[in-house]
């Protein structure tokens, strides 16, 4: 099983079940609630070594000290655990949610607790981009992975109780895909700003001088022609794809195949002007208004953006945007 080199707050699964694999030993801490202003959502994860080292993150750095602690000793202990930090809690007010907020947090070392075939097989999901929810009844202890069911938990992708109040549910929708047509500059810092948000980045440029190693270093490159790469990748509901060439002959054929697909975002650099003559072309092509308005061009939020970083940073806050709010 290909492991990320690079982890992200997406990758958290991964990495216990590398660690747990290399022997170093590994706790899940899951956020099962909140109340008030918790800093990290419903189902954000931070994964604990039995050597105390971290990744991810639970409540944005008010808990985490306490949190290794805790998980460190149901690794000895072999045990599952529910913690509670509040600004109520005076332990919890002494390691520090400032921000008033109450958070509960799942502690499950892996092996013991979530075996490992279970964990394996969440992580191959994840990988083959199926959809599936974990599932863990915290009172009788019991555990299972379901690929039908849950169907508004999925839709909204929104880890919670159930009714019951001892079923948790942790969504874990296919991971975020963003694939940016043109290696130029901007290309440079959206792909790795991608990669730190959640993002499996990837750039296509048949210019194999544009797209290289060299530039792009540790980043997936497709040298191939826009619409044969973006076929091969495949667009889901899951991918953004946003286009940098400035070149019909490469950008236009990706634009085709991305209005077909039900990627949630499709920007486009380009001048109003540019803009629309991108859109004279594809009305030509027999789109509708509606599918070219789908389009977001000129890319990016208008945020005065002047650099390739700000322009970048303008294009990620977009995407996130459409993620979030649908637009």
């Amino acid at each position: 099983m290909k492991i990320p080199q690079v982890f992200t707050f997406d990758t958290i699964p991964e990495l216990a079940l590398d660690w747990h694999q290399k022997g170093r030993g590994a706790v899940l801490a899951t956020v099962v609630q909140t109340w008030g202003s918790a800093p990290r959502r419903i189902g954000a994860q931070l994964v604990v070594s039995g050597d105390g080292n971290m990744q991810g993150s639970v409540s944005g750095g008010c808990v985490e000290g306490a949190v290794v602690l805790e998980a460190q000793q149901a690794l000895l202990d072999g045990r599952s655990k529910i913690l509670e930090f509040g600004i109520s809690d005076g332990d919890a007010f002494a390691v520090g949610l400032a921000c008033g907020g109450t958070i509960r947090i799942l502690l499950e070392p892996i092996g013991t607790v979530l075996p490992e075939p279970m964990l394996k097989e969440l992580v191959e999901a994840r990988a083959q981009r199926r959809a599936v929810a974990y599932v863990v009844n915290i009172q009788n202890e019991t555990r299972a992975l379901e690929y039908s069911g849950h169907s508004n938990r999925m839709q909204m992708d929104r880890s919670g109780f159930e009714e019951d109040g001892q079923t948790f549910v942790a969504v874990h929708m296919p991971p975020l895909r963003l694939v940016v047509v043109g290696a130029v500059h901007i290309a440079q810092a959206l792909l790795p700003i991608a990669r730190i948000v959640g993002f499996d980045p990837v750039v296509v440029d048949p210019r194999e001088s544009f797209a290289s190693q060299e530039r792009f270093p540790d980043l997936k490159i497709l040298n191939d022609w826009p619409d044969d790469a973006l076929q091969a990748h495949g667009l889901d509901a899951r991918t953004a794809v946003v286009l940098l060439t400035h070149d019909p002959k490469l950008d236009d054929p990706a634009l085709e195949l991305a209005l077909q697909s039900e990627a949630f975002y499709i920007g486009a650099l380009g001048s109003k002007r540019t803009h629309e003559k991108r859109r004279v072309r594809l009305q030509e092509k027999g789109f509708s208004k509606d599918q070219i308005d789908r389009i977001n061009g000129p890319v990016g939020l208008n945020i005065g953006a002047a650099t390739p970083a700000e322009i970048a940073t303008s294009i990620m806050a977009e995407m996130i945007h459409f993620l979030r709010s649908g637009g």
